[in-house]
Formats: C-alpha cells, structure tokens, sequence
C-alpha cells in the first residue's frame, strides 16, 4: 500500500473505497477456465430464456425452470449474504440450476463475455477490476431494473421495491436520468468518525460548531493528542466531511452545481468558507504531525491508536479497523459542524449514498432471474443477513430491528436518523474520477492542508480543472436533473 500507484490499482471512487478491506480478507479467485466455461450456458445456446407467467408470487415473470448465473465480488463484504440470497432463490424455484462464483477480477474475467454477447444473469461489479459504468451504459450493454423497482416488495407487496429504499439509491444508478441501470446494494455513511471514549476522557461532546471544534482541537493538543488526521497521500477522503460541510453551508444545490462542472461552481462563498475552516486546522498546528506522509491505512492506525481525535472516512473504516480499534473506543461518526447560525441546512447534515453496485445485464439469458434475485436481496430477512455478516447498512430502509449491532453502525444509524431527509450525495466521485481523486484531491486539497496552498490558490487550481474537465469532449458528462 506504500504507493499511489498500488493504491489507484485498489479502487476508483466510492464503490471502491467501501471495499478497502478486500485487501486485507482471504482472496477466494476462481480460474478463468471455471468461469469461462459457465459462458456457453447450460442450454449449449445463446437464446434468451422464455418469460415466465406474471402472477402475484411471481410479479417479475420468472421462468421457473430457467438456469440462472450469479458472478459475485469477493471482497470485504465477502459474499454469504448473496450464498443466503441464493438458497431463497432456490428454494422459490427448485427448477432452475443456479451457478453461483466469485472472483476479484471482475473485469478480465466478464468483459470478454460482455463482448461475446454471453454474459451472466446478475453481476456484483465491485473491486479494483469494476468494469466501467459509463462505458456499459453507453454501449446499451444493460438492462434497465424499472421492472424490479416497480415490482412489489417481498415483505410487504403493497409497497414497491422502489418504496423500500433508502435515499438517494435510485438516483445513483441512473446516468442522465431515467432509466436506473444499477442497484447499489450496501449504503454508506459519510463523516467525521471518532471515539467518543476519547471525548469523555477530554470531558467534551461532539462538536457542533466549528468553534466548538476548535477549542476542542486546543484542548486536545495541550494533553498531546492532535485534532485531526486525514489519508495525506490520499486527500480525496478528505471530501467525505467537507462537501457534506459544503452543502451544509451553502445548500446542496452548491455541490449540485460543482457536480454540474457549473463555471465559478467552486467560487461559491461556502466553498471558500469551508475550505478556510478546515485550512485553520493546518495553521493552529491540530492536524496530526506527519499526516500528508500517511496513506489511508496509516492515518486510520493513528486515529484507532488515540494520536487523533477525529478523521473523514466511511463506515467502512470500522470493519477495515477492527483488529486495531481499541475494545472500548466506542466508535462514531458526526456530521460537520455547524460554521455558523447563517448554514443554509441544519445540524446533522450529512453524506450518506449507496456502493456494491449490481448489474443486471442487458444480453442476459435469463434477466428476470437476476432481477428476481435482487428483489429477495431487498427483502428484511436477506438485508439482516447483510448487515449482521458485514457490519454495513443495505440499501433496503430497514433490516435493523432485532440485530446487535457494532458500535459504529450503531452510530451510523443514528446520524441518518438525525439528518432525517438532509442527506447529501455528491457524484463526482463517480461521474470523474480523475477530477476527482488526482485533481481536487491530491493537487487540490492535499496541498492546501499539507499549507502548500492557501484556501484562494486551491479553490483557484480546482476551478480551473473542473473547468478543462467540462470542456474535455473525451469524457461523458453528466447532469443533475
């Protein structure tokens, strides 16, 4: 993990980052050979399987006799809950041969059956080796899921699985509005994580507004300990507090517009506002010496071994942390502070959005059946499975009641009960990567914090890469409806 390059090679972007612990599990590989022997199918033909007959158990028409092909990212997640997904599909419809694998390298083993026309049924892409979204969804080469979203719910079929989701998960599979190409499976919470046992040892809440966070920072640093620390040689985790900040201060439609590459987007007085906070970490000396050396893993070990109070990051970091945070560090996560009484939106604004995201694809024999096994996938029992054996919210808006849950999840929970429907989801993550991680983040951000760039020399950098970005006519650009 020492270089940016074996770094890159591990992720681009949310969908990624989530799965950061994929590096540190047992990898399970299948040879290409097993995987491209499933390519000719059971029926020895390329047809499509015949529909079904639509009923009320059966809403998705689903050929009940079909054979159906599973490809699952092995990862941090691992894939037992998608194994318990499986077992309830086969028992719906004992007919039908299920061939279920799982592999890391997800794009050297399906391109190639994307491209001979014989793809699987239903496609975790995750992972380093995620096949391009855009380019999938520019070459028509995916179902569209409207009729799994528009199905009834398993538990309850006077709701849709559209009505059972969490925020933002629809819109994330969409690329220019409708129609909805993905279905993110797990779901994310964004934000300024800590242990609340370290607060109670400095006699302190979680700070609420910015001069809370200072003084707090100058209470911490007088026992030894630093404020913050953050993935130095990886900024753009930085974001993960400060856009949700950003919209905080400003509104959402300000990350709307940056989102949008809008000319002057990063002009916006919240933008300078935000950027100057978190610039006055640096100068007051509250951001851990020796931060802008530390990669993610390195920041988050200082953070888990007390040097830091508080660090951006994704709920991941609990499952990726756990053999180095410490029993009792009670962890939790806060959304940014308040700047001041003029923020735009309230105190518990935060950054929430989905990841895991599963295809369906469009040449699919038998698409019914991934999309029939994505609609038990949203079940309760199915998303319990989930997050009991992740520690990770699902997509589905429940599946809690009834589960121990981890300290942070725990957290997680509550904050989204706080920010009630103040949940952010900024996209340029995953609408430009490059921008995004190398440009905003690295060039931009990092050097401001590392204090190589005042506030006004970054937002001026950053704008004028957002800037060459909207004008790069070799890139697909998208919009916010």
């Amino acid at each position: 993990m020492g270089s940016t390059s074996a770094h890159n090679n591990e992720g681009l972007g949310r969908r990624d980052l989530i799965k950061r612990s994929a590096a540190l599990g047992v990898i399970t590989v299948p040879t290409m050979s097993f995987l491209a022997s499933c390519a000719s199918g059971d029926s020895g033909s390329d047809e499509k399987a015949e529909k079904g007959t639509k009923s009320a158990e059966n809403p998705l028409a689903v050929n009940e006799s079909a054979p159906l092909e599973l490809v699952i990212f092995d990862g941090g997640f691992g894939t037992k809950y998608a194994e318990d997904a499986k077992a309830v599909y086969a028992k719906t419809y004992p007919k039908s041969k299920i061939t279920f694998s799982k592999t890391q390298k997800i794009q050297s083993v399906l391109q190639p059956r994307f491209n001979g026309g014989t793809p699987p049924d239903l496609i975790d892409n995750s992972g380093a080796q995620q096949m391009d979204m855009g380019v999938l969804v520019g070459k028509k080469q995916l179902a569209d899921l409207t009729p799994l979203l528009d199905a009834p719910s398993i538990d309850d079929p006077s709701k849709t699985v559209r009505d059972t989701l969490r925020p933002g998960i629809v819109e994330m599979g969409q690329f220019d509005g409708d129609p909805v190409w993905i279905m993110y499976y797990a779901y994310t919470v964004y934000g300024v994580w800590y242990s609340q046992t370290a607060l109670d040892k400095l006699d302190a809440a979680y700070p609420e507004t910015w001069d809370d966070m200072l003084a707090l920072c100058a209470k911490a640093k007088k026992k030894g300990i630093a404020g913050w620390t953050y993935a130095g040689k990886y900024p753009y985790y930085l974001p993960f507090s400060l856009y949700p900040f950003i919209a905080k201060i400003g509104g959402v439609e300000v990350l709307d517009a940056i989102d949008n590459l809008e000319p002057k987007a990063w002009e916006h007085p919240a933008v300078k506002a935000a950027f100057e906070a978190y610039y006055e970490l640096y100068k007051k000396g509250y951001v851990l010496q020796g931060t802008p050396g530390l990669d993610h893993r390195g920041s988050q070990g200082a953070w888990a071994n007390g040097k830091a109070l508080f660090i951006p990051n994704g709920s991941w970091v609990e499952n990726e942390e756990a053999s180095v945070i410490p029993k009792d560090f009670k962890l939790s996560v806060g959304a940014p502070s308040s700047l001041d009484s003029s923020d735009k939106m309230p105190f518990g604004t935060i950054w929430a959005s989905g990841g895991e995201p599963f295809i369906v694809p469009a040449n699919a024999k038998n698409a019914e059946g991934g999309m029939e096994q994505l609609r038990i996938m949203l079940s309760e029992a199915s998303s319990k499975s989930f997050t009991s054996s992740t520690k990770s919210l699902s997509a589905y808006n429940g599946g809690t009641d009834g589960i121990e849950l981890s300290d942070g999840l725990k957290s997680g929970v509550a904050a989204l009960e706080k920010a009630g429907t103040n949940v952010v989801n900024p996209r340029l993550q995953d609408w430009y990567v490059k921008l995004q991680k190398e440009q905003i983040g690295v060039s931009g951000l990092g050097e401001m914090m590392a204090g190589r760039a005042t506030p006004a020399e970054a937002i001026k950098k950053i704008q004028g890469y957002a800037d060459a970005a909207a004008k790069d006519q070799s890139i697909k650009h998208f919009k916010h409806q």
